[in-house]
Formats: structure tokens, sequence, C-alpha cells
């Protein structure tokens, strides 16, 4: 007797990990950060960018990531209240005021942080923002190359 093959049954796919990255205002690091994630690593990765006071997303981001030809200029300033009582696998905080202000979630959600420096403080010609929101772009994108979803408790300080 012959087995039948099953029908319709795919090989399952794991599901993807769910990131939020947070920062003061998701206005900068946090969705440049968004942006390259899902961009390099969108396969495995379910990102999300969120403020503790969100603003606006800034022009200088916006044109920063679409020279990687990445387009963020959908993106929307979000809260991260928008956030509470979802299951996140990961919170990467990208600034010391969201690390400090980082609410708790449920489960087992592991909060990783690692500080860059606030491109959108600095005063200056056009230029020289642009050229600060460069290099904290490529920065950001060198640590998310490193970042390791099966770390068990990465919790950085």
């Amino acid at each position: 007797m012959s087995s039948l093959p099953t029908l319709g049954k795919k090989p399952s796919m794991p599901a993807k990990k769910r990131i939020l990255i947070l920062c003061t205002g998701n206005s900068a690091r946090s969705q440049m950060a968004e942006g390259l994630l899902r961009h390099d690593a969108g396969d495995r990765f379910e990102v999300f960018s969120a403020g503790t006071k969100p603003s606006h997303v800034r022009p200088e981001a916006i044109t920063a990531m679409k020279e990687l030809g990445i387009d963020i200029a959908g993106h929307r300033s979000k809260s991260v209240d928008e956030f509470t009582g979802q299951h996140l696998d990961y919170v990467l905080t990208v600034c010391d005021n969201a690390k400090e202000s980082c609410p708790i979630f449920p489960g087992k959600t592991v909060t990783i942080h690692r500080n860059f420096e606030d491109p959108a403080a600095l005063q200056g010609s056009e230029e020289e923002r642009l050229a600060r929101f460069r290099r904290v772009r490529d920065e950001i994108r060198e640590y998310l190359k490193s970042f390791q979803p099966s770390e068990p408790d990465a919790r950085a300080g």
C-alpha cells in the first residue's frame, strides 16, 4: 500500500521575530534603524519603531536613507503606547533617554540598549546636519549587522 502525498501542506517557516526599535522622538535614529533592518533582514524580522515622546520623521533621515535606496518617506512617528500589550521578541533602545523610560513589555521580551548620538541635535548648515545623519545611519547599520536574535539575554547597558 503506497502512501499518498499530503496535499496543501507546505513546510512551516519559523515565525519572524518581532522587533521594536525605540527612541525618544521616533524622528531619526529609530526611523533609520527600522528602515535599515527591514531592508537588510526583513525576511527574518518584523520591524517597528516608536518613541517615548513621538514627534515627526526628520527630512534629513529620509534623505540619508534615500541615498541607500531605502524609502522611509511614508513612515510616521509613533508612540510606544501603540505597542502596549503586543507580543515583541526584542526591544532595541537606541538612545539613553528611551532606555530610562522604556516601558516593561509582557512575556519574554529581551531589551537591548545601544546609545547613538542624536543627529537632530546638531545645529549647523544643511550639509553639516546631513553629514551627521549619514554618520549615525552608518553606525546604526554596522550595529544592526551584529544583531543576533538567538542571544538568550542580551540586556546590555
